[in-house]
């Protein structure tokens, strides 16, 4: 075998490892475009398309890179990584391609501002898999509305919610879109986080004027996990002039983060204010339908992976009422059960379910908030959030706040003291107040009763 086919073979190996060992999306990112262009005198020295590449690869993969190669038997005692010359002049259609993050504090020399990493969006997070439910509607058709390249109607969109809830999936899915309606478009996604990297590296290497010039180019910005710059005050300055500019050019801008905009601490009120101007919409907590239709859309997947498993009466319907909390955890659930049952040859039943998943369903188990609480009672008996925190007196007001307060004290672990911070910072002695009005109300009343009821059904589905 040549030395150039064998060396080839090896990487093959080495690539192969690495994909299991840093997951997909990163070894789509970061580990795809590298190419090893030697190997010998105990150095492995590998090739990678631009500076940024590079960088961030020497920064946090190359001692993975260094254990797989050793793995696979080679003397390797150093990794090197550098940019390959024939592959820096990317094409149009590369420098355009979107990018996708991961977070990182890397302290690596600066990128190239001009340069963008090759286009690395999720093929699992799509439109056409993405299942639609009450919960997600209005999330998916205002990201679909965005998607379609359009004059912008709303700007910025901003998706938030819990984790595992589908923000970072809709917004691959408009980024797969566009780039499949308008190739042409500089579209640009990435995380907060990464904003944040490459803003204090352009500040350390004097390329401020280029890193303006880069994010201020483009034609859709989208910007994952915003909460993340809350409390940096330089970057958060550059966030909210790089903001006012693109929306001057009526350029398309999508955030996401883990609460609404108004909730996110530390955050400058000017860039909560600009946030607030556009179309702001809550990915809600799954439902039993939705979960239970996104296992089914997930079983097709599986099946085509571990191939035709059957599944018992009852498993999907089990594994959508017990985990509730994240879908991530819902379809990695569901990956584990095929993959056992592909490799004992057995049926997926409930009793293998409960056994197989017995760390995950309990990990999984429901954990109410006070603020959750809080949103769902203000929700039932249609008052504003704030006025459950805050003075008001009124019968209307006071009295759902009471159930608020007897909720928080039956299904969270908080203390009554942290209860009352919770609620305005009362005192302990108030809660003590309204959870005993509650409890003695409830005998007597039962509408009371009924809502107490359906209250606590919507708040442990």
């Amino acid at each position: 075998m040549g030395r150039d086919r064998m060396t080839n073979a090896v990487w093959g190996e080495v690539r192969n490892a690495l994909r299991g060992l840093v997951g997909e999306n990163n070894y789509i990112t970061w580990i795809e475009p590298l190419r090893l262009a030697e190997l010998g005198g105990g150095v492995a020295r590998l090739t990678a398309p631009t500076n940024f590449v590079a960088n961030w690869v020497n920064r946090n993969f190359a001692e993975h890179i260094l254990r797989a190669l050793v793995a696979s038997g080679e003397t390797v005692h150093r990794v090197e990584i550098a940019v390959d010359a024939q592959r820096v002049s990317a094409p149009a259609s590369v420098r355009r391609a979107i990018t996708a993050s991961t977070p990182v504090a890397a302290t690596a020399r600066a990128p190239d501002e001009g340069e963008l990493p090759p286009a690395a969006l999720d093929h699992r997070f799509t439109f056409d898999n993405f299942v639609v439910g009450k919960p997600n509607a209005l999330a998916h058709a205002a990201a679909r509305r965005v998607a379609e390249g359009g004059p912008v109607t709303f700007n910025p969109l901003f998706l938030y919610g819990g984790v595992g809830l589908g923000k970072t999936h809709l917004m691959h899915a408009i980024g797969w879109e566009l780039q499949a309606r308008q190739p042409e478009l500089r579209v640009l996604y990435l995380s907060a986080e990464q904003f944040m990297y490459r803003f204090v590296q352009a500040l350390r290497e004097r390329q401020i004027m280029d890193f303006k010039g880069l994010f201020r180019s483009v034609d859709v910005l989208m910007v994952d996990d915003v909460q993340f710059i809350a409390g940096k005050e330089s970057t958060q300055e550059e966030f909210f002039h790089t903001f006012n500019a693109l929306v001057d050019q009526n350029k398309q801008i999508v955030i996401s983060a883990d609460r609404a905009p108004g909730e996110i601490k530390d955050l400058e009120d000017r860039i909560k204010s600009r946030l607030q101007c556009g179309l702001v919409v809550d990915l809600h907590p799954t439902d039993y339908e939705l979960r239970l239709g996104i296992l089914q859309q997930k079983i097709e997947q599986n099946c085509a992976t571990y191939g035709n498993v059957v599944i018992g009466d009852g498993v999907l319907e089990f594994l959508a009422h017990r985990i509730s909390t994240n879908v991530r955890v819902l379809e990695g659930a569901l990956t584990r059960l095929f993959a056992l049952a592909s490799l004992v040859g057995r049926e997926i039943t409930l009793d293998l379910a409960q056994d197989c998943l017995a760390d995950v369903l309990r990990s999984s188990e429901r954990k109410v908030t006070v603020e959750e609480i809080q949103r769902k009672v203000a929700e039932h008996y249609n008052i504003r959030l704030s006025d459950m925190i805050g003075p008001k007196r009124l019968r209307t007001i006071a009295r759902p706040r009471q159930i608020a307060m007897y909720l928080s004290k039956q299904m969270t672990t908080r203390s009554l003291p942290d209860i009352g911070r919770r609620f305005g910072g009362r005192d302990h002695t108030t809660i003590m107040h309204g959870v005993k009005k509650v409890e003695e109300l409830r005998a007597g009343d039962s509408q009371l009763a009924e809502d107490l009821d359906l209250l606590k059904r919507l708040l442990e589905s």
